[in-house]
C-alpha cells in the first residue's frame, strides 16, 4: 500500500530536528495521551468486570438465585415444600433457612449481626463458606451450641475460634416485669472469610435446629433458597416454582433483590468508558494540530517532491502514514501497558501499599478484600480498534491540506 519512498519520507518527518522540535513534543504528547487513553481503559473495564464477577459470584455464593417466603410469617412444613420443587428442572438444591437479627456481644464489645440457621450438610455444600474456613472445624458445626461467624465480626468482638458469644434476640420473652431481650452463648467453632468485607462482618451460621429454638420458629423456618443451575434464566424458572407450589407464597429472584446494586455499577461502568474515551480523542485532536503544523512547515519540502514528480496521492499517504504512525505506536503501548497492568493489579496494589504504608483498596468501602480484574478480549479489541480509528480519522484532513498545496505558491514564498 505504501511504497519505500512514502515510508522514508514519512519516517523522516516524524524525527526531531532542532527547527522543528515544538512539532516533535506536540507528536510525542499526542503518542503519549493515546498510550494512557487505551491503557487506562483497558485497566478500568478490566477492574469494572472483576468488580461485578466478584461481587455477583460472592452474592450468589452465600445467598439463594431464588427465595421463596410465605405470604405472612413462616414457612411450615417446609421438608415438604422442598421435596416439591426439588423435582422441577434446572433447580440444583433447595436450603431451609432460619434467619434473624440479633445483637452479637463479646466481654467488651457488641455489634449487629445476622444468624442464618440451616442445616451442617447444606453449609458444606455453600463452597464459598466450606472452602474458607480460615480457623476451626466445619466438622464440629452440630449441635445446639455451636456456631461459625465471620472472621471480620470476630475480629471486632475480639473472639476466637473456642470462645463464646453471647447472642441476644429483639424477640423478647414476655415475663410479669415486662419483655425480657433472650440471649443464649454459643462457641465459636470456625471462622470463614467469604472476601466481601458485608458478609464477613455481619453473618453468624447455626444449625437449623438451634436456629429455631432460638427464634423460637418450631417446625417452621423463614424462608426456602433455591440454587438453579443457570442464574440468567432464573425468573422463568420462578413462574415454575410458583405453578408447582401454588398460592400463598412469594417469590424473590436475585436480579430484583440486587438490581439497584448492579444497575449502579453498570451505569458507572458506561460513565467511566465514555469519559476515559475521551483521553483518546484529545490526543486525536493533538495528531490534528501537529500534522497540520508538519504541513505547514514542510510547504517547501512538499512543493520540492511535487516538481520532482510527486502525486498528490503520494504527498496524501506520506502525511497518512506520519500521523498514523503516531497513533498505532500509542495504541501499541496502552495496549502492553493495560494488559500488564490489569494482569498484576492486585501485586502492584499491594506494592504500593507497602511503599505508601497506606491502605489505598479498603474492604469496609469497596465491600471486597482484594481488587479483582478481569480482562475481556471483545472489550480489548473495541479499545484498540476505536483507538486506531480515532488517529486514522485525525491525518485525514491534514493529509488532504498536504495533497492540495500548491506548490508555484510554496515557492513563490519561500
Amino acid at each position: 500500500m505504501f511504497s519505500a519512498f512514502e515510508r522514508t519520507v514519512a519516517m523522516r518527518y516524524l524525527r526531531s530536528r532542532r527547527q522543528e522540535g515544538f512539532i516533535s513534543v506536540i507528536a510525542g504528547f499526542s503518542l503519549l495521551g493515546i498510550a494512557l487513553g487505551v491503557a487506562t481503559l483497558i485497566i478500568v473495564m478490566s477492574v469494572m468486570n472483576g468488580f461485578r464477577h466478584e461481587l455477583l459470584s460472592r452474592i450468589l455464593g452465600l445467598n439463594g438465585h431464588l427465595t421463596v417466603y410465605a405470604q405472612q410469617g413462616p414457612l411450615p412444613e417446609f421438608d415438604a415444600l422442598a421435596g416439591q420443587i426439588r423435582d422441577l428442572p434446572g433447580i440444583v438444591s433447595v436450603t431451609p433457612i432460619a434467619e434473624g437479627q440479633v445483637m452479637a456481644t463479646s466481654a467488651n464489645q457488641a455489634g449487629g449481626a445476622v444468624v442464618r440457621g440451616v442445616r451442617p450438610e447444606d453449609l458444606k455444600g455453600r463452597r464459598i463458606i466450606a472452602d474458607n474456613i480460615v480457623a476451626g472445624d466445619l466438622d464440629r458445626f452440630a449441635g445446639e451450641h455451636a456456631v461459625i461467624m465471620g472472621s471480620r465480626l470476630a475480629q471486632q468482638l475480639g473472639l476466637r475460634v473456642g470462645d463464646d458469644v453471647t447472642l441476644i434476640s429483639p424477640q423478647g420473652t414476655t415475663t410479669i416485669m415486662g419483655t425480657v431481650p433472650r440471649m443464649k452463648s454459643y462457641e465459636i467453632v470456625g471462622l470463614f472469610e467469604a472476601g466481601m468485607f458485608e458478609y464477613d462482618s455481619t453473618f453468624i451460621y447455626m444449625p437449623l435446629e438451634a436456629a429455631q429454638l432460638f427464634f423460637r420458629l418450631p417446625d417452621a423456618v423463614s424462608s426456602l433458597e433455591i440454587m438453579v443451575a443457570n442464574p440468567d434464566v432464573v425468573r422463568e424458572i420462578g413462574y415454575k416454582v410458583l405453578s408447582r407450589i401454588g398460592t400463598g407464597y412469594r417469590l424473590v429472584d436475585w436480579q430484583r433483590a440486587n438490581s439497584t446494586f448492579f444497575n449502579a455499577i453498570q451505569v458507572e461502568r458506561n460513565v467511566m468508558f465514555l469519559i476515559l474515551t475521551l483521553i483518546i480523542l484529545v490526543a486525536a485532536f493533538n495528531i490534528i494540530s501537529g500534522q497540520i503544523m508538519l504541513v505547514k512547515d514542510k510547504g517547501h519540502d512538499i512543493a520540492i517532491l511535487r516538481t520532482m514528480g510527486a502525486t498528490r496521492g503520494m504527498i496524501m499517504r506520506i502525511f497518512l502514514l506520519s500521523g498514523a504512525s503516531i497513533g498505532v505506536l500509542g495504541t501499541v503501548l496502552g495496549f502492553a501497558l493495560g494488559l500488564t497492568f490489569a494482569n498484576n493489579i492486585e501485586a502492584i496494589r499491594q506494592w504500593l501499599e507497602g511503599l505508601t504504608r497506606t491502605e489505598l483498596f479498603s474492604a469496609e468501602i469497596y465491600f471486597l478484600s482484594k481488587l479483582p480484574a478481569i480482562v475481556d478480549p471483545w472489550e480489548v479489541v473495541t479499545v484498540v480498534v476505536m483507538a486506531l480509528t480515532l488517529s486514522l480519522l485525525a491525518t485525514i484532513y491534514p493529509s488532504w491540506r498536504a495533497a492540495r498545496l500548491d506548490p508555484v505558491e510554496a515557492l513563490r514564498y519561500e
